[in-house]
C-alpha cells in the first residue's frame, strides 16, 4: 500500500514537470482590462516591432490636441513605469515554469585504491522530498503568477488614472494662466488709465496706489499661473511617458469638458467596487497562494530532506549495488519556527486584505460624495454667481455710459467679476479631478450608463 501511494506521488510529481513559457507572456489579461475597461490599448513592447507600431501610434495621436483619452492611450503605449511593471509577469512565469521542473539528479563517484586493493564506488541520487511537494510547488508559483497578472492589469488601471488627473491639472492650469494673462492686461490698461488720471489731478493718490496694487497683484499671479502651468504639464509629461520633441510640441485642448447636463447619480457602488478592484483580486490570489505554502510548511515541518540513491560499487572486480536513502533527523529543528513564520504571514496578508476592501467601501463613498458636492458647486458657479457678476457688470457699464458711475467703481466691479470666473474655473477642474478619482476608485470605470463625459 505504501509502495503504491509512494508510486502514485511520483507520478503526480513527473505530470508537474511539463509547464512551458506561454507565447504573450501572460500579458492577454491585462490588455483584454485595459480595453474592457477602458477602451484602450496596453502594450509590452519587446521587440523592435512593438515599439515601432508604438512610436507610429504615438505620433498618430500627438497630431491633434490630446484629449483625455487620447492622453490615456499615448500614456499606456509609453510609460517606462508600466514596462516595468510588465516585466514582473516575466519574472513570474519564469518562477512558475521552473517550479514545475524535475530536480536534478546528483552523482557521485570516488576511486581508492591501496596495494593490491581497488575500489570505485558510484552513486546516483535524487531529492524525493523536492519531488513530492513539486505540485504543491507548482501550484504555490502559478497563484503567483496569477497574482502577477492582476498587479499588472491594476497598475495599468492606476497609471490611466493618474494620467486622467495630469491631464485634467494640466488643461486647466493652461485655461487659468490665459485668463490671468487677459487679467494682466486689463489691469495695466487700469493703471495707465489711473497714471494718467492722477497726473492730471483728476484722481487721488490712494485711488491711483490701488490701481497699481491691482496691476502688481495681476502681475503677480500670472507669474504664479505660468509656473503652474509649467509644473502640471511637467507632471502631465511624465504621466505620457514623452520625451525630446514630443515633449515640448504636444497640445492640449484650450478648456476642460463642460460639465455634465445633469447631477452624476449612481447606486450600490460599494458592492461593485468590490467586485471590481483588482488589487482586491490581487490580495485574495495572494492569500490564495499563502495558503497553499502554509500547508506544505505544515506538511514539511519534521522531515524536508529526503534523498535516495541507487549505489554501483566495485572492488578489485567484485561489483555490488543497492540503494541508500539519506534522511534529515529533526532532532533540534522541529520545524515549528518556520510553521509560526507561515502563520504569521498569513495571518498579516488576511488582516491586509480585510484592511484593503474596508478603505475601498469608504474611497468610494468619499469619492462619490466629493464628484455630487463638487458639481453642484461648479454648476453653482456656472448658474448663478458668473451670470449674476456679468449681469452686475452690464449695468455699471450702462451707468458709466449715462455718466452715473465713476470710472473706479467700474473698475472694482471688473475685480469682483474676475474673482468669479477663477472660482469657477476651480472649481470645473476639481470635478473633473473628483470625476477621475471616482473611476479609480470603482477600478477603473464607472457602472453601466452614461458617463459624466457621455451626459455632456
Amino acid at each position: 500500500m505504501r509502495t503504491n501511494t509512494l508510486a502514485a506521488l511520483l507520478s503526480a510529481s513527473l505530470l508537474a514537470g511539463c509547464a512551458q513559457f506561454s507565447a504573450d507572456g501572460g500579458f492577454t489579461p491585462v490588455a483584454d482590462t485595459a480595453r474592457e475597461r477602458l477602451g484602450k490599448d496596453a502594450a509590452w513592447l519587446r521587440t523592435d516591432g512593438d515599439r515601432s507600431a508604438a512610436r507610429a501610434r504615438t505620433r498618430e495621436l500627438l497630431a491633434a490636441p490630446l484629449d483625455a483619452d487620447a492622453a490615456i492611450q499615448v500614456a499606456l503605449l509609453n510609460s517606462p513605469a508600466l514596462q516595468a511593471q510588465f516585466a514582473n509577469l516575466g519574472i513570474a512565469e519564469a518562477d512558475y515554469v521552473q517550479a514545475t521542473r524535475l530536480p536534478n539528479p546528483g552523482f557521485s563517484f570516488s576511486r581508492k585504491s591501496g596495494g593490491d586493493v581497488l575500489k570505485i564506488d558510484r552513486a546516483v541520487t535524487i531529492g524525493v522530498m523536492n519531488l513530492l511537494a513539486l505540485p504543491f510547488a507548482a501550484r504555490i508559483e502559478d497563484n503567483r503568477f496569477a497574482q502577477a497578472r492582476l498587479q499588472a492589469a491594476d497598475a495599468v488601471l492606476g497609471h490611466a488614472e493618474a494620467t486622467r488627473r495630469a491631464w485634467v491639472e494640466a488643461v486647466a492650469a493652461e485655461q487659468a494662466m490665459r485668463y490671468a494673462e487677459q487679467v494682466r492686461r486689463t489691469a495695466e490698461t487700469g493703471a495707465l488709465f489711473a497714471r494718467d488720471m492722477a497726473r492730471a489731478g483728476n484722481m487721488s493718490a490712494l485711488d491711483h496706489a490701488r490701481e497699481q496694487a491691482f496691476y502688481a497683484e495681476a502681475a503677480a499671479q500670472l507669474a504664479r499661473a505660468r509656473e503652474r502651468t509649467i509644473t502640471a504639464r511637467e507632471r502631465l509629461t511624465r504621466q505620457l511617458g514623452l520625451w525630446g520633441d514630443d515633449a515640448q510640441q504636444y497640445r492640449l485642448p484650450e478648456r476642460l469638458p463642460d460639465l455634465p447636463g445633469t447631477r452624476p447619480e449612481m447606486q450600490d457602488l460599494e458592492s461593485y467596487a468590490i467586485a471590481q478592484r483588482l488589487d482586491l483580486q490581487a490580495g485574495r490570489a495572494q492569500l490564495e497562494s499563502l495558503a497553499r505554502s502554509l500547508g506544505l510548511t505544515r506538511a514539511t515541518r519534521f522531515v524536508s530532506v529526503i534523498d535516495v540513491g541507487y549505489l554501483h560499487n566495485s572492488d578489485n572486480g567484485r561489483r555490488e549495488t543497492g540503494y541508500g536513502i539519506d534522511i534529515e533527523v529533526p532532532l533540534f529543528d522541529w520545524g515549528t519556527a518556520r510553521v509560526a513564520r507561515a502563520e504569521a504571514v498569513y495571518t498579516q496578508a488576511a488582516a491586509q486584505l480585510a484592511d484593503s476592501a474596508i478603505a475601498a467601501r469608504s474611497s468610494v463613498r468619499e469619492r462619490y460624495a466629493s464628484v455630487q458636492a463638487r458639481y453642484d458647486l461648479a454648476r453653482h458657479y456656472r448658474d448663478e454667481v458668473v451670470p449674476l457678476r456679468k449681469r452686475i457688470g452690464n449695468e455699471h457699464l450702462l451707468r458709466y455710459n449715462g455718466m452715473l458711475l465713476s470710472v473706479f467703481e467700474l473698475l472694482a466691479d471688473a475685480r469682483d467679476q474676475i474673482a468669479a470666473v477663477n472660482g469657477y474655473l476651480d472649481a470645473q477642474r476639481d470635478f473633473w479631478l473628483a470625476d477621475a478619482e471616482l473611476r479609480g476608485a470603482l477600478g477603473g470605470r464607472l457602472p453601466d450608463g452614461p458617463t459624466p463625459t457621455e451626459q455632456r
